[in-house]
């Protein structure tokens, strides 16, 4: 599994819906770049002045991040996303 370090967290991004909130069935060409990720592992948190900067996600969080933020990897064959706390615009409750 994967660890992310410091301030970092990986994320995987969730799927575009395929179908509008009215019922209409989007073709593949017309999906929007999904923005919600789920967290999947959280790093320990950044130190600063000797102390550790507190995580606000955690593991299992559903989270909206900027479109073009973040490192992209490849584990075991799924694409993860490995992002700073900073890049994390929201919690999707």
């Amino acid at each position: 599994m994967i660890k992310p370090l410091g301030d970092r967290v990986l994320i995987k991004m969730k799927e575009a819906e395929e179908t509008t909130k009215s019922g209409i069935i989007l073709s593949s060409n017309s999906k929007e770049k999904p923005q919600v990720a789920e967290v999947i592992e959280v790093g320990p948190g950044k130190k600063e002045d000797g102390k550790i900067e507190e995580m606000y996600v955690k593991k299992g969080d559903n989270v909206m991040v900027s479109k073009y933020s973040g490192t992209e990897v490849k584990y075991e064959g799924v694409d993860y996303i490995i992002v700073r706390q900073d890049d994390i615009l929201a919690v999707v409750e």
